[in-house]
């Protein structure tokens, strides 16, 4: 049968020629009707573009009966939500029940009442609609609220950046490093319940932040073209409690959120060192946040690879055997082996985000 332009597709199923009929009768005028008279007919048609937006489901059939047609529907991930409606005779509670449990919405009873049919229809149309409607408000809303959160991080990050003159790429680069570490660290022993994908993403996301705190230093330390005296080091050191202070803040005012935590824990940790020689809390070992070590070598092999005014950027090969020294110092032993698993990986990201000719040119010189 066509369907009815703006007409509700229904799905009636039944076994006898007679009930299909009625029904079809009743529904006709209002909505877009089709039949099926076997379970397998029906599992076919509520596949069929356009789905139902409906279905009227026989109990008793031969074969396979209702409840089992209506599981099938609920286990497909395509027909799942298409109401489904128990058409029987028996007014026994203990059918009633199992029809709910396998996923009807509701029972219609025969003999057929045309005006109550069609009032259980509309309705469960009607429900299905709205709660349609909502989920898609919710998807906007998530859209708008996400896309809200990424041009906070991109507006903070480019904030630190504009004030540093030595981070360029960095910010690129070590969100990267980040992710690529965390990818590959997923199904570790150690970091698997915590690593999912969507705290990958997370970390992903926060680690631009994590010199956030640099806004907070004097210029005359940030801007100085050479090496830091041992004061001004102690005051740049400084920027990770700036960070942290600052993202604090904004999560009393803006309410926990995820990317807010990992973003502090970054901001704050990723100074720290695994035998906790680190600043600013001098944290060891596992005490240090996850987010922060993984933070913590990529912002190291970032530093080695990159040019500055006291030295020229370190090649590949040397960046890695200073990381592969760190070991149990500076880092978590197993971060480093994840770093040395896919180390190649960084050596390509640094290219791609280079600041450089001459840091491009260190990075290409040197491969294993």
């Amino acid at each position: 049968m066509i369907r009815h332009k703006n007409k509700p597709k229904v799905l009636i199923v039944d076994d006898i020629a007679e009930n299909l009929q009625i029904l079809m009768g009743t529904l006709k005028d209002d909505f877009s009707v089709i039949a099926a008279k076997n379970g397998e007919t029906a599992l076919r048609l509520a596949n069929t573009n356009p789905k139902p937006d409906a279905i009227l489901l026989d109990i008793m059939m031969p074969g396979m009966d209702g409840y089992e047609v209506c599981l099938k529907l609920k286990a497909n991930p395509d027909t799942w939500d298409i109401p489904v409606l128990f058409v029987t005779a028996l007014d026994q509670m203990d059918d009633e029940a199992r029809g709910l449990t396998v996923g009807a919405v509701d029972f219609i009873t025969k003999p057929f009442q045309p005006e109550l049919v069609r009032a259980r229809v509309q309705s469960q149309i009607e429900l299905k609609q709205h709660k349609n409607q909502l989920e898609e408000l919710v998807k906007q809303r998530t859209a708008e609220l996400q896309l809200t959160q990424d041009v906070t991080i991109f507006t903070l990050a480019n904030l630190a950046e504009a004030r540093d003159p030595e981070t360029g790429g960095h910010i690129k680069r070590t969100q990267n490093y980040v992710r690529l570490l965390a990818e590959q660290l997923r199904t570790h022993p150690r970091f698997k319940n915590d690593l999912t994908a969507e705290v990958v993403e997370l970390l992903y996301k926060s680690a631009p932040l994590h010199d956030i705190g640099k806004v907070g230093v004097a210029d005359h330390i940030l801007l100085k073209p050479g090496r830091l005296t041992d004061d001004e080091f102690k005051e740049m050191k400084k920027h990770s409690v700036y960070g942290w202070n600052a993202l604090k803040s904004a999560q009393k005012h803006l309410g926990s959120s995820s990317f807010l935590r990992y973003a502090g824990e970054i901001t704050l940790s990723h100074h720290e060192k695994w035998d906790g020689t680190g600043y600013p809390k001098k944290l060891k070992g596992e005490a240090i946040p996850l987010s922060g070590r993984l933070m913590a070598l990529a912002d190291v092999y970032d530093a080695l690879i990159s040019k500055r005014v006291y030295k020229p950027p370190f090649s590949h090969d040397k960046a890695k055997a200073i990381i592969e020294e760190g070991r149990d110092s500076h880092f978590d032993s197993d971060i480093v082996d994840g770093f040395l698993a896919i180390h190649e990986q960084f050596r390509q990201t640094g290219i791609t985000y280079a600041d450089s000719q001459e840091e491009r040119d260190a990075l290409v010189g040197n491969s294993d």
